[in-house]
């Protein structure tokens, strides 16, 4: 079963940047699709990006432009910059590694002034 852990929420004023982290325990990780979801309070999950094996990278209409996802195979490890952040960002990130059921703990994004 792959392991997941998610990194670097926080809380951050709106307008503001974060880069959260996925360290995937897998050694396939580099050849497959990575994404990143969110979760709001009351809200069903989301697709927020995900990024291929080759690194192309796809968004939802929501974060694009001011989103992105990068990747570091070397590291088993998949990235999101998130910048120009606003309060409907708020949310659980977790990340998922494409054909697998596994979910991490996730991590906390709070955006208020």
């Amino acid at each position: 079963q792959v392991q997941l852990v998610e990194s670097g929420g926080g809380l951050v004023q709106p307008g503001g940047s974060l880069r959260l982290s996925c360290a995937a325990s897998t050694s396939f990780f580099g050849i497959k699709t990575v994404a990143w979801y969110r979760q709001a309070p009351g809200k069903q999950r989301e697709w927020v990006a995900g990024i291929t094996s080759g690194g192309s990278a796809n968004y939802a209409d929501s974060v694009k432009g001011r989103f992105t996802i990068s990747r570091d195979n070397a590291k088993n490890t998949v990235y999101l910059q998130m910048n120009s952040l606003k309060s409907e960002d708020a949310a659980v990130y977790y990340c998922r590694i494409g054909g697998s059921s596994s979910w991490g703990q996730g991590t906390q994004v709070t955006v208020s002034s």
